[in-house]
C-alpha cells in the first residue's frame, strides 16, 4: 500500500500496515492516535493519561512482532487504548466504553489481537509465560511479550511472575513501561530503584566497552586461564552488575526512550535476537501530548468527559460517597489517635486525599498490593491500631486469603472501606462491584453494612469504627447520593416503612432508592408495598427473618452476585422471598442502562412485582 498522500488511520488495514510506514509516517500517524484518543475520552469518558504515554512504544511493538502469532499481553488495559487503534479497531473506537462498543479493557473475546483479559494489575508476566512455555512445549519460536507498568511493580504478582519467568528459558520478553506513575505517585523501593536505572542512559555501552576489553585480554597456558578467566568474571561482575532483573536471569536492555519508534524498535529487535527472557525497559512521560494530563497524570488516569480546551472534567468529584468518607474519617481520627488509613495506590480514588494532608504519619500508600494491605492491617490491629483500608470492591477480591487467615482467624479488628459497590457502569466485567457481599459474607467474624445515603455513610462508619474483634465492611457506590426521600431517623441497622399492604419490598443501598420510586409506581396500579430497608445486611437477623416471615411475599433486590447474595442467606429461614440478583458478568455501558437491564431500575421493579404477582393470581 502506497502512503504518498496523507496517512489516513481509518482507511489503512492495521496492524500489518504499520511495518510499511517509514519513522516519519510512523511519527505522524502517532499524531493521529492521540487526536482520536483526546476526541473520544473526552467524549465517552476513560483512562486517558496512560494510553497518551505509550502511542510510540505501542507502533513500535506491532511494527517488531506478529500480532497475534506474537502474543502481546497488557497489564491492565489503562495503557492499551492505542493498541486497540491499531489492531483494526480504529472505526469503532468512538464506541469506547459504550453498551455494545468496545471495552476500555483489552478482551479475548473482543479481538484475536487481545491475548489477555486486562483489568486488574500485575498479572502479565504469569500469563505471558504461560503463553511462552506452551509455545515452546508447540515447538512454535514465536514470542510472549508482557507489556507492564512500573505501578503494578509494587505488586506481588509482578514479582511472583519475574522470578518464575527469569529461569524459564523461553521466548519471554516483559517492556518494563516506566512513568513515575500508577494511578497515585508510584510508591516503595522498586519505585525509587526504577528511578535511578532511569538515569543510567549509559550503562549498555560501558557495558559493552569493558567486555570488548576483557575478552581481548590473552592468556598463556591452561593454569594462567583458569586464572584469568576467573579474573574476567570477577571484573565483570563488578563492574558490570547492573539490575535486579539481571539476577533473576532477564537479559536487561534500557533506558530506552520510550517516545523514540526507532530507539524502541532496535532494543526490541536486541530482546528478539537473544531468545531467552529479557527485560527491555523504556521511559515514557505519562499524559504524553495533551498539557492537562501532563501536568496532572494522576487526574487524567481515568477521568469522566471533559473539555479539551480546558481540560476541566465535568463531574465534581467533591460530591461523592468517596469525598464523604474520606472527610468523616478525617473528623473521627482527630479525637481517636488510634485510628489509621490505608490505600492500594488509589489515594484520590478513595477519598483518602484528605486524610493524607491532615495525619501523615497515620497514612499509608502501599501500592498496588491489596494483599499485603490487608495483612498489614493486621499488624496494626494486633498493635491494637484501627486500620480503615478504602478500596475498590473489584480490588478487595484479591485479598480473601489475606481476609481469613489474617484478620478473622485472630479476631482482629480492622475497618473495610469498600468502594464502587455494585455497578459502577463503563469499566465493566473487572470492574463491577458484584461479588464483595458474597465473598465478604463467606467470612466468619465479618459485618456488613451497606448505607444508602450520606448521612448512613457517616454513621455507620462511626459504628464500625467502634466495633471490636471483627472486620468491619462499609460498602457504598460510585458517585453522589441520590436519595428521593430521606430517612428521617437514619440509623445503622434497617428502617421499617409501614404502608398497610401484605407485600414486602426488601433491599439495601443505593437501591433503595429505586425502590422508593418503584412504590409510587405501583400505586397508581392499586398495588400497596411495605418497605424494608437494610443498613447493616450481614450477619442476618433474626428480627430481620421474622418481619420478612409475616409478609405474603418478599420482593428481595440486590446488587449482588446471586450466589451468596443476603436474599439467598434469607430464603434459607424464610420461605417467602422472590429474589432479584445478578446471575453473570455485566459487561460495560453507563450505570443506569445496565441497573435497567439488571432489572433495577424504579420502572423494571415496579413492573416484575406487577408481573409476578398477576402470574401468581393466575
Amino acid at each position: 500500500m502506497s502512503y504518498n498522500n496523507k496517512l489516513d488511520i481509518y482507511k489503512m488495514n492495521l496492524p500489518a500496515d504499520l511495518k510499511k510506514l517509514s519513522l516519519p509516517q510512523c511519527d505522524e500517524l502517532c499524531k493521529q492516535i492521540r487526536r482520536l484518543l483526546i476526541t473520544t475520552v473526552s467524549k465517552n469518558g476513560g483512562h486517558l493519561a496512560s494510553s497518551l504515554g505509550t502511542v510510540e512504544l505501542t507502533v513500535a511493538v506491532h511494527r517488531v512482532f506478529d500480532s497475534p502469532r506474537d502474543k502481546i499481553v497488557w497489564d491492565v488495559g489503562h495503557q492499551a487504548y492505542t493498541h486497540k487503534i491499531v489492531t483494526g479497531r480504529a472505526k469503532k473506537f468512538s464506541t469506547l466504553r459504550k453498551e455494545d462498543g468496545i471495552s476500555g479493557f483489552c478482551r479475548p473475546d473482543e479481538s484475536v489481537h487481545d491475548a489477555f483479559i486486562s483489568g486488574h494489575s500485575s498479572n502479565s508476566i504469569s500469563a505471558a509465560l504461560g503463553m511462552a512455555t506452551a509455545m515452546k512445549l508447540n515447538g512454535d519460536d514465536h514470542y510472549a511479550v508482557a507489556i507492564v507498568g512500573d505501578g503494578a511493580s509494587s505488586g506481588g504478582l509482578f514479582y511472583e511472575g519475574l522470578n518464575n519467568a527469569g529461569k524459564s528459558n523461553t521466548n519471554i520478553i516483559v517492556i518494563l513501561n516506566y512513568n513515575e506513575m500508577s494511578i497515585s505517585k508510584n510508591v516503595g523501593s522498586m519505585a525509587k530503584y526504577l528511578s535511578t536505572l532511569r538515569t543510567r542512559e549509559g550503562y549498555h555501552k560501558t557495558k559493552s566497552a569493558v567486555k570488548s576489553v576483557l575478552n581481548k585480554t590473552p592468556v598463556i597456558g591452561s593454569p594462567v586461564s583458569k586464572v584469568i578467566k576467573g579474573s574476567k568474571d570477577t571484573v565483570k561482575n563488578a563492574l558490570l552488575h547492573a539490575t535486579l532483573f539481571e539476577d533473576l536471569g532477564f537479559e536487561y536492555i534500557g533506558p530506552i526512550d520510550g517516545h523514540n519508534i526507532g530507539e524502541i524498535e532496535r532494543g526490541l529487535q536486541s530482546a528478539k535476537a537473544l531468545k531467552r527472557p529479557v527485560l527491555v525497559h523504556v521511559n515514557t512521560v505519562k499524559g504524553k501530548g495533551y498539557t492537562p494530563a501532563e501536568k496532572n497524570p494522576g487526574e487524567y488516569h481515568g477521568v469522566g468527559s471533559f473539555e479539551i480546551a480546558t481540560g476541566n472534567p465535568d463531574v465534581v468529584a467533591s460530591d461523592s460517597f468517596s469525598s464523604v468518607m474520606g472527610k468523616e474519617l478525617c473528623d473521627i481520627a482527630r479525637t481517636n489517635k488510634r485510628v489509621c488509613a490505608i490505600t492500594a495506590a488509589m489515594k484520590y480514588g478513595t477519598g483518602l486525599q484528605y486524610f493524607a494532608k491532615q495525619f501523615p504519619e497515620r497514612f499509608f500508600d502501599v501500592g498496588i498490593a491489596e494483599e499485603h494491605a490487608v495483612t498489614f492491617c493486621g499488624g496494626l490491629a494486633q498493635m491494637r491500631y484501627i486500620p480503615v483500608f478504602a478500596v475498590y470492591s473489584s480490588f478487595l477480591q484479591r485479598s480473601y486469603d489475606e481476609l481469613i487467615h489474617d484478620l478473622s482467624i485472630c479476631h482482629y479488628h480492622a475497618v473495610l472501606c469498600v468502594d464502587r459497590a455494585g455497578i459502577v457502569g463503563n469499566d465493566g466485567e473487572t470492574h463491577q462491584g458484584i461479588f464483595d457481599v458474597s465473598f465478604l459474607s463467606s467470612v466468619p467474624n465479618t459485618k456488613i453494612y451497606s448505607p444508602s445515603d450520606y448521612e448512613e455513610l457517616r454513621l455507620c462508619l462511626r459504628k464500625a469504627i467502634n466495633e471490636d474483634d471483627c472486620i468491619v465492611a462499609v460498602r457504598y457506590p460510585r458517585g453522589n447520593e441520590k436519595s428521593l426521600i430521606k430517612n428521617p431517623e437514619p440509623n445503622t441497622s434497617f428502617t421499617h416503612i409501614k404502608k398497610g399492604g401484605h407485600i414486602l419490598i426488601v433491599t439495601y443501598g443505593r437501591l433503595c432508592n429505586n425502590v422508593m420510586a418503584a412504590l409510587e409506581i405501583l400505586k397508581t396500579k392499586d398495588i400497596i408495598c411495605d418497605v424494608l430497608r437494610l443498613v447493616e445486611i450481614f450477619p442476618i437477623s433474626e428480627q430481620i427473618a421474622d418481619i420478612i416471615s409475616s409478609y405474603d411475599v418478599a420482593f428481595f433486590f440486590e446488587e449482588c452476585y446471586d450466589y451468596g447474595s443476603i436474599s439467598e442467606k434469607y430464603a434459607a429461614v424464610c420461605d417467602n422471598i422472590a429474589p432479584f440478583t445478578i446471575d453473570y458478568f455485566v459487561k460495560h455501558g453507563d450505570c443506569d442502562v445496565l441497573l435497567d437491564e439488571l432489572g433495577f431500575s424504579s420502572e423494571r421493579m415496579a413492573q416484575q412485582i406487577e408481573v409476578f404477582l398477576s402470574d401468581e393470581q393466575t
